[in-house]
């Protein structure tokens, strides 16, 4: 009895120490299975690298290593590491898509001889078609030789649908499965999630612990606001798709759950190297959750703001704003956005459908166009369902839809519109806001996150925008954007504002924090 007593009182001391040894072990063996695999890779990338200078020594950056008398690569003192990108939805075609090819494109600059693999579960094309999607859609250019797909088997684990209940946790725990699917291909020196799973980095970080983790946080898993928001009287108690679900018994389990899952999120977080941040918003909810448990990872590595990449160089180069191009420009009201649950375009048909009744001059004419990418068969549905309302409230006739556009088109519209619209409550970003701002468009945005925060805010004390929080004050910014009796001088602070997020600055400070996770990866 007294041997049983002393090993029930001991064994949370045992399982402290005997769990990781098992982890680390388990990490090797992973390492010893796929080390073959990742010879076999880099060989062929190296390869593939070197008739890339054999047939274009003139190129660029990324192609600035030299080759020897022999035609083989010279020895670099520069990294020549494997990176890891975890985004398991790399086609997807939204802005955490751009963020992803940016970074990789920096990395390739800065690190000429480091791989870039990605980690993706939804690669149907080969990797050039890939490839020049990017180029396509994002206009970025990546080099070919250094960066690699590795395609994922499990990433229904990841899912909504297959998790009816408890779904953050769910989704969580399945971005381990993935993260075990992902290390079985192969185990990079370097782990960055770039999609928001912050388990899977946690995951890696038992396996591996040599293997430094970097986050960059879009959006957080949970929020407080989220958690505020389950309580129909609190400040944001209507808005979400959760608003108000926070009574009776089954509201009481749901807080419960929230609570605990919120806890365990925030220790999650704190086993992370290093950790980006698109948004002030986004970076102040991360150290609220996450901050208290990594205080010793924050003092060398603190949470920072990464602003996404927007093409501004581009737009400022295709879309003219002058008193030449103001002649050209239609009341047209554009939003760029995934057809995504929390996207709301509900309420922006709505809210146009109040600026149409009010019959004023400004809305005689007005139209709106909702461009974005469609991922699956539910956004196919829900863009028919936005059909069927505008139908409903009369607009049909003034509402157009274009899906997957390109970026040419893109570009035509923003040069004929007037006003850029975004009705996602909490967006973390908001990359089309700055796009808005960059092609001069007059900001029609919801009155929180990244677009109030960070984007739509005064320049030289004057506005860029306007912020709404229900239909009828997105109603009443529309009139209000079309009816400026000087809207050249808006649009060309918002274009001045759009230049803090440009691809140059995103590239900067992702290097920043780059050479962070590889003076870690360096010191293994």
């Amino acid at each position: 009895m007294a041997i049983f007593a002393t090993f029930v009182a001991t064994s949370p001391l045992i399982l402290l120490f005997i769990l990781p040894l098992i982890a680390s072990g388990i990490g090797w063996i992973l390492r010893a299975k796929t080390d073959g695999t990742r010879k076999h890779l880099v060989s062929l990338m190296d390869e593939e690298h070197k008739k890339y200078l054999q047939q274009r020594p003139e190129s660029g950056s990324t192609t600035s290593d030299s080759l020897d008398a022999n035609g083989e690569l010279k020895d670099s003192k520069d990294w020549d590491g494997v990176v890891g990108f975890f985004h398991p939805f790399c086609n997807a075609g939204g802005g955490g898509e751009r963020v992803l090819w940016a970074a990789i494109r920096a990395t390739q600059d800065r690190w000429p001889r480091a791989k870039c693999f990605v980690y993706t579960g939804d690669r149907t094309l080969t990797k050039g078609a890939v490839l020049n999607r990017i180029k396509t859609r994002f206009n970025i250019q990546l080099h070919a030789p250094t960066v690699q797909f590795l395609d994922l088997s499990k990433t229904r684990w990841v899912l909504a649908s297959k998790w009816p209940v408890f779904t953050l946790l769910g989704q969580s725990l399945g971005s381990i499965v993935l993260a075990w699917d992902a290390f079985s291909l192969l185990v990079p020196d370097v782990f960055i999630d770039t999609m928001g799973y912050a388990f899977a980095l946690s995951f890696s970080k038992l396996l591996f612990r040599s293997v430094p983790t970097g986050a960059y946080v879009h959006y957080p898993t949970i929020s407080t606001d989220m958690l505020e928001s389950l309580d129909p009287t609190s400040a944001v108690g209507s808005q979400g798709v959760n608003a108000g679900r926070g009574t009776g018994a089954k509201g009481a389990v749901k807080r419960a759950y929230w609570h605990l899952f919120a806890l365990l999120y925030s220790i999650v977080g704190s086993s992370i190297d290093v950790v980006m941040t698109n948004s002030t918003w986004t970076q102040g909810h991360v150290k609220s959750l996450w901050g208290p448990y990594r205080r010793e990872k924050d003092r060398a590595n603190p949470i920072a703001v990464v602003y996404p990449p927007v093409a501004v160089s581009e737009f400022e180069k295709e879309v003219d704003v002058s008193a030449e191009s103001e002649k050209k420009r239609e009341p047209i009201l554009i939003y760029i956005a995934q057809f995504r649950p929390e996207k709301n375009h509900p309420l922006v048909l709505q809210s146009f459908a109040d600026f149409v009744k009010t019959k004023t001059e400004a809305a005689e004419k007005a139209r709106l166009v909702l461009i974005g990418s469609v991922r699956d068969d539910s956004d196919s549905k829900r863009v028919y369902k936005l059909r069927l309302m505008a139908n409903e409230l009369s607009i049909k006739d003034r509402v157009q839809f274009h899906i997957n556009a390109s970026w040419s088109d893109i570009l035509e519209w923003s040069r004929k519109a007037s006003v850029g619209v975004n009705g996602m409550w909490n967006e973390h970003f908001g990359i089309g806001v700055v796009e808005y701002q960059a092609a001069g468009l007059i900001s029609v945005v919801h009155d929180s996150g990244g677009p109030k925060l960070d984007i739509v805010t005064e320049v030289d004390g004057q506005p860029t925008g306007f912020h709404g929080s229900t239909a009828a004050e997105f109603a009443a910014g529309y009139e209000a954007a079309l009816s400026l009796p000087d809207p050249l001088a808006m649009r060309l602070r918002a274009r001045k504002s759009a230049k803090r997020f440009s691809e140059e600055v995103f590239e900067e400070k992702w290097l920043a924090q780059m050479d962070r996770l590889v003076a870690l990866c360096r010191r293994k």
